[in-house]
């Protein structure tokens, strides 16, 4: 089955241009520099799964065109990941049948509960809040004839989520992979992968290393994403192997996920 991935965001928790700062990156007037909160939605056979809502979803969900979103899995809990999921309200309201299905770890459900309180809670009165469920995040998650499997990064000394879903694979704030992961990152077609700037960084793989990931696992397309204001796109890209890209908001791509 052919599948569409779409890049709703491929910046920091900061976006680019950050604010307060006037580098050539955050003033450059190529609109792939101009980074919004690392997300991405997957299309297949009708349905719409979102990785992360971030705050600025709602413009991506905009600019993207998505007209329903079916479910949505959550990398972890940090606020540039998840504090767009109100911003799911109007496309819950469509869900009439049963409420849109959120799945995240243990650690990120709680948090989402807090902060979301009024969403989630028992004995909120909120009469419009987002028609939402959480559910535990499983290693294998079958959704509308496509498997989702969980594989486990880590962000510095934090365990987080990427997934694999087909011949495509999402490791989003990743420092490092451990080796039960790199085994099941074999024979992609796209894998896209943290690429945070050109100096090392404790919670995510900088430029080097990302590269040493993709020379290791051979994939087809490399893209990488949650990029810094210290990446020129033009400047990177023209350095870069032939099957590796940088990644820019709204960049399209079309895979096989069955």
């Amino acid at each position: 089955m052919q599948a569409t991935l779409t890049f709703l965001g491929t910046g920091t928790s900061m976006g680019v241009p950050t604010l307060g700062c006037s580098c050539r990156v955050c003033t450059s007037a190529d609109p792939r520099d101009n980074r919004t909160r690392p997300s991405v939605a997957i299309e297949y056979g009708g349905h719409c799964v979102v990785v992360d809502t971030g705050p600025d979803f709602r413009q991506q969900a905009l600019r993207a065109g998505l007209r329903h979103v079916d479910a949505v899995l959550y990398t972890h809990s940090h606020a540039d990941h998840i504090l767009g999921l109100d911003d799911l309200r109007p496309l819950s309201f469509l869900h009439r049948d049963r409420p849109m299905p959120l799945y995240a770890d243990d650690t990120t459900a709680a948090v989402l509960r807090r902060i979301f309180d009024y969403t989630f809670s028992a004995d909120s009165k909120y009469p419009t809040s987002a028609r939402v469920q959480l559910h535990p995040l499983a290693d294998v998650l079958p959704l509308f004839g496509a498997t989702f499997e969980r594989l486990d990064v880590l962000h510095g000394a934090t365990h987080v989520n990427g997934f694999r879903f087909g011949s495509a694979a999402y490791l989003t704030d990743m420092s490092s992979l451990p080796e039960a992961t790199l085994a099941k990152l074999q024979g992609l077609d796209i894998l896209v992968l943290d690429a945070l700037r050109h100096d090392p960084h404790p919670t995510h793989a900088h430029l080097q290393q990302s590269l040493a990931y993709v020379a290791q696992l051979q994939p087809k397309r490399a893209y990488f994403t949650h990029m810094s204001h210290d990446i020129h796109h033009a400047e990177v890209q023209a350095l870069l192997p032939g099957n590796v890209f940088l990644a820019h908001d709204g960049l399209r791509l079309e895979f096989r996920i069955a």
